[in-house]
């Protein structure tokens, strides 16, 4: 079997978002399952939407994802680079003059006014628009004319007549199409830069390319790009097709869904953890035998196979991602959690008196429950407010007549304490229960309630150490 090479080629147009990020997946995964390549390519052929940090923004964050490309632009092979379309137009006008030589491509000198004109009246007649052929068949005198007179003009491809073009893709199987449901298109702009079906098909024969896995969006095009490898006389690599991902009302995955983010580079910023965005992507369409969910980086390569990749489209659960991340989270040692917490709380809160200590308890006390990094930032204000505020059925409980004697010997039992710690405090609790003669909801809730204002919360005897003995005291006192 040849040596296995995938491409991973997007646009500098945008951020890496989830589909694409998805797609490089896969890609990834199906390269390193078969001790392949894996490239990334850039398609910036699209001059007017590419935008300044686009490319890098995408390889960032590829390798943020542990997705990290055996070629691209900033690590080339130099038997297939340039790896930037707009650095290979000399290879593409070579070919494109080849096609034209050979009678398999035209100039047209068909204004954008005129195709839309005839668009307009196929449409009105119920037809599906294509172009009409008009400069097809124009003589070598007319074309020189033309040219003379500076007229702008594209390339198009003369589509064969009767031809029918089959694949067998990898995940739908056996798919056809018929030439003649297919007008003959542009090649080549009229600013001398090709098109995506044209440089594609180039770009993949000379770089080897010898699977192609894209999203489903892509299957229309695999015609045109099958009747370009055909004309050269190519093999064309082997295709798969991924389905759509859709959302929670299983409506395709749109940029302007507001209910998902929808950039890898958000969930960095959230503080979602590299291997578990790589661990739930990776489950985005594609499912392993068996009932395991949760996998390493090289666990994912060693069991990836593409004949278990879904024909069904695959919802984007976002209580799934949160599940997988938590998972992640509680593996993670102690000073891992706290670095990747530290900021989202120095962002938020005044930690200039809050010792080292003090802010690894605060994050231990949720590592086990953290589902992201910027999630602890919901979970600890009752540790930075100086004033408690009871809601309505707090205040009610703590009129329970038995609960002052509770609350006065529980203060007394921490006021004898010279070291202030959890398991002291907890022995405190323990003291309360058999002096008060109080016991489970009545000797916990109480305390927490007057102590942190809360009636539900992380344990006990962690949060009144992070309160602190004076804090803590003070706030009994008012009882």
């Amino acid at each position: 079997m040849e040596k296995v090479r995938v491409r991973y080629a997007p646009s500098p147009t945008g951020h890496l978002h989830i589909g694409g990020a998805r797609t490089a997946l896969f890609n990834y995964l199906f390269a390193k399952h078969h001790n392949g390549d894996f490239v990334f390519r850039i398609e910036d052929t699209d001059i007017e939407r590419n935008i300044e940090g686009g490319e890098a923004s995408q390889l960032d964050n590829l390798e943020w994802l542990g997705i990290i490309p055996d070629e691209s632009p900033v690590n080339p092979n130099p038997k297939y680079a340039p790896y930037r379309q707009m650095e290979r137009l000399d290879i593409y006008k070579e070919r494109t003059q080849w096609l034209l030589d050979h009678g398999y491509a035209y100039k047209c000198f068909c204004t954008p006014e005129e195709l839309e004109a005839e668009h307009e009246l196929q449409t009105a007649a119920g037809l599906a628009p294509k172009y009409n052929r008009k400069c097809c068949d124009l003589t070598p005198e007319e074309i020189a004319s033309k040219e003379a007179a500076g007229l702008p003009y594209t390339i198009r491809v003369k589509v064969p007549d009767n031809e029918v073009y089959e694949f067998e893709d990898m995940i739908r199987g056996h798919v056809s199409f018929e030439s003649k449901d297919i007008g003959d298109w542009v090649l080549v702009k009229a600013n001398g830069i090709p098109t995506y079906n044209y440089a594609v098909v180039i770009d993949d024969h000379s770089m080897d390319i010898t699977h192609v896995f894209r999203g489903e969006e892509h299957l229309s095009n695999t015609p045109k790009q099958l009747m370009i490898y055909k004309m050269f006389g190519w093999d064309a690599p082997i295709f798969g097709h991924m389905t759509l991902i859709v959302n929670e009302n299983r409506k395709k995955l749109s940029k302007r869904d507001e209910t998902i983010m929808q950039f890898v580079s958000q969930y960095k910023e959230e503080g979602y953890l590299p291997d578990a965005m790589f661990n739930f992507m990776a489950l985005l369409g594609w499912s392993p035998e068996g009932e395991q969910e949760i996998f390493t980086h090289d666990e994912l390569i060693k069991v990836f196979d593409e004949h278990r990749l879904s024909k069904s489209p695959s919802m984007f659960d976002k209580s799934k991602l949160i599940w997988v991340n938590n998972r992640y989270i509680k593996e993670r040692p102690l000073e891992e959690v706290v670095e990747l917490c530290k900021p989202f709380l120095a962002e938020k809160y005044d930690l200039s008196n809050k010792s080292e200590e003090w802010i690894t308890n605060l994050i231990a006390v949720y590592h086990d429950q953290l589902s992201y990094g910027k999630e602890i930032c919901d979970l600890v204000d009752l540790f930075f407010e100086d004033e408690l505020h009871l809601d309505e059925e707090a205040t009610e409980f703590m009129k329970d007549e038995t609960i002052l004697n509770t609350l006065k010997v529980f203060k007394e039992k921490l006021e004898e304490l010279t070291e202030f710690t959890k398991d002291n405090i907890q022995a405190c609790i323990k003291a309360t229960q058999k002096e008060a003669k109080a016991k489970g909801k009545m000797l916990y809730m109480p305390i927490r309630i007057a102590t942190t204002g809360i009636m539900h919360g992380p344990d006990l005897a962690s949060s009144i150490m992070l309160i602190g003995k004076d804090t803590t005291i003070e706030r009994l006192s008012k009882y």
